[in-house]
């Protein structure tokens, strides 16, 4: 998204206040925003949105159907499973999962990549060929059948899940945290601290790792996606998350023989799910025009 710029405008604003300028006008910055705010809003407030508890089951209360229908109630808004549970109670705390499962499967991805990344890029040499080697290995393994290799083998706690998630998705952080640590070496303000004898420790997190925050912001609103969908595949399979806990995919995954019959019950979760992968999607498309506005057209 591109806008007109008046340079006089741009030289009396810091970096900082650019950068807000800039999601400020950004439509993909304020729809992800709103949408990912609202889901997060719902995942917080859930006992104060709904009554129920998820886990609660009612079999007089079986499949009754959304309040849309005819036949549907307020009682239960968006109507019962196949086990008399209120299926807005599912669908709120569900969120809640999904959400936690991603940012902490995102931040132990992240700091292994980093600290791969980084470490390949700025000494080089047999520490680069190790990092390398690594990535290799992990390139080779598909991540969600590897994910369900060991949930399957180890157990599926939700501990578990999010420590198998976030150890397999971070070879993205890596080849954007080696590239731009081997880039940033070579700048002048990091050959001006090596020569007034600044300490390694003191380069990379004074002047290495601050400048790479753009870019690996926008590793973590991919890779975030990317957990919630693994966790939501695993879900389906029957080794994510376990009941009585909530999980959208686990949703999807109880309401597939009762999708001709009573679609709502995969449509439901299923739009959940999407709206939470586009609101995250557009928000990274927000960060990266952010991060390098001059490599958008």
């Amino acid at each position: 998204m591109t806008e007109t710029q008046d340079p006089a405008v741009h030289l009396s604003r810091s970096p900082r206040q650019l950068a807000w300028h800039r999601l400020a006008r950004n439509t993909s910055f304020w729809l992800g925003g709103a949408i990912l705010l609202l889901i997060v809003l719902a995942a917080i407030f859930a006992p104060w949105l709904t009554p129920h508890d998820p886990g609660l089951q009612d079999l007089g209360q079986r499949y009754v159907p959304p309040v849309w229908d005819a036949a549907g109630s307020w009682l239960h808004p968006l109507g019962t499973d196949k086990l008399g549970r209120d299926y807005l109670a599912r669908l709120l705390y569900g969120a809640r999962i999904s959400l936690v499962i991603g940012f902490s499967a995102i931040v132990i991805s992240g700091v292994i990549g980093t600290c791969l990344g980084v470490a390949g890029g700025y000494w080089g040499g047999k520490v680069d060929l190790f990092v390398n080697f690594i990535l290799s290995i992990r390139l080779t393994l598909p991540v969600v059948l590897v994910a369900l290799v060991l949930v399957a083998v180890i157990g599926n706690s939700l501990t578990l899940l999010i420590a198998v998630i976030g150890g397999l998705l971070w070879d993205r952080f890596v080849v954007v945290a080696r590239s731009a640590t081997q880039q940033l070496a070579q700048l002048e303000f990091v050959t001006a601290s090596r020569c007034i004898g600044s300490s390694r420790a003191r380069i990379l997190f004074r002047e290495i790792l601050p400048n790479l925050t753009g870019q690996l912001t926008v590793v973590a609103s991919i890779e975030l996606a990317n957990a919630v969908l693994v966790e939501a595949s695993l879900s389906f399979l029957g080794l994510g998350v376990q009941p009585p806990l909530s999980s959208w995919g686990l949703m999807v995954a109880d309401a597939k023989s009762q999708i001709f019959f009573m679609p709502w019950l995969i449509a439901i979760p299923g739009v959940a799910l999407v709206a939470l992968i586009f609101a995250i999607n557009m928000l990274g498309d927000a960060i990266r025009d952010v991060a390098t506005p001059e490599g958008r057209a």
